[in-house]
């Protein structure tokens, strides 16, 4: 299918750098989403350790980065600190981003106070979001906001204000369906709220009963009936990017405010590598169908 790239987060396959790289590969995979790599994540490293210790690795595979899976905007709204922080975190990234010849840096919306009102701090998470997205068009960056659980922007009506009100070509979305299923959202309304700011897409599926991820595809996020639209008749173009969430892995718990084993109750594959290649498989089938 042309103009269509499946990436991954590939640390779902392993804390081991190689071993992602050697298994998307493997794979005939030619782009992974660079979230953690050696126990470490991204947004931790310098721009000059990407280049001695990442970089040369990635080379070496033949393997391109289609997005770097920050932690931007994973902190309170109320944390002045935290937010100054990353706003330092994001100048390294977006210096990453360029080293490694990525256009995406995956980001956030903040978390809310919990039992308190969203709509209270919708101003100042639009001021914060202004503040990253003038980061990322210095660089020539585009930011993709993912709808996570918890955060300011989880629901498709909260996405769509912010987008069109930070109204920046440097501040995008990445459409994630299962994020939409476990916050009790329809996918397809999401989708049709948010299609024209989409320029990333997560492949990740869940049902509400437990809201537990399962097998893409196979849950209510809509996969199929969604990329059949988006891509026959929409013409969407760009990366389609596996995130499994099918098997524990090790840097699940920091990217969650429940406990891992809420999000995946059980491993539903042997191990990281096999959870990634059944979730590659069948996105690859939902593809041959459209």
């Amino acid at each position: 299918m042309e103009n269509i790239y499946i990436s991954g987060f590939a640390d779902e396959i392993s804390v081991d750098f190689d071993e992602q790289l050697a298994t998307v590969k493997k794979l005939g995979m030619s782009y992974i989403s660079l979230r953690s790599a050696d126990k470490k994540g991204i947004a931790d490293y310098t721009p000059d350790e990407v280049k001695q210790k990442l970089l040369p690795r990635l080379e070496a595979a033949g393997i391109g980065v289609s997005s770097l899976g920050s932690p931007i905007g994973k902190v309170g709204i109320e944390d002045e600190a935290g937010f100054q922080k990353q706003l330092q975190q994001l100048e390294n990234l977006c210096w990453i981003a360029k080293l490694l010849n990525c256009r995406y840096i995956r980001m956030f919306s903040f978390y809310m106070p919990e039992g308190k009102d969203p709509a209270d701090y919708r101003g100042a998470v639009i001021e914060k979001l202004r503040q990253f997205s003038d980061i990322a068009e210095k660089h020539g960056i585009v930011l993709i906001h993912e709808n996570e659980k918890d955060i300011y922007g989880d629901t498709g009506a909260r996405c769509k204000d912010i987008l069109d009100n930070v109204g920046s070509d440097h501040f995008k979305a990445a459409f994630d369906f299962a994020n939409f299923v476990q916050c009790g959202e329809d996918p397809a309304a999401c989708w049709e709220l948010l299609k024209k700011h989409v320029v990333y897409i997560h492949i990740k599926d869940a049902v509400s009963n437990n809201k537990e991820n399962v097998l893409c595809g196979t849950g209510e996020g809509k996969i199929a009936q969604i990329l059949k639209q988006a891509i026959r008749e929409e013409g969407y173009t760009g990366f389609l990017t596996l995130e499994p969430h099918l098997v524990l892995f090790d840097a699940l718990q920091s990217l969650e405010t429940a406990a891992a084993t809420d999000i995946i109750k059980e491993n539903k594959y042997k191990n990281g590598a096999e959870g990634y290649e059944a979730q590659y498989r069948a996105l690859l089938g939902i593809l041959d169908a459209i």
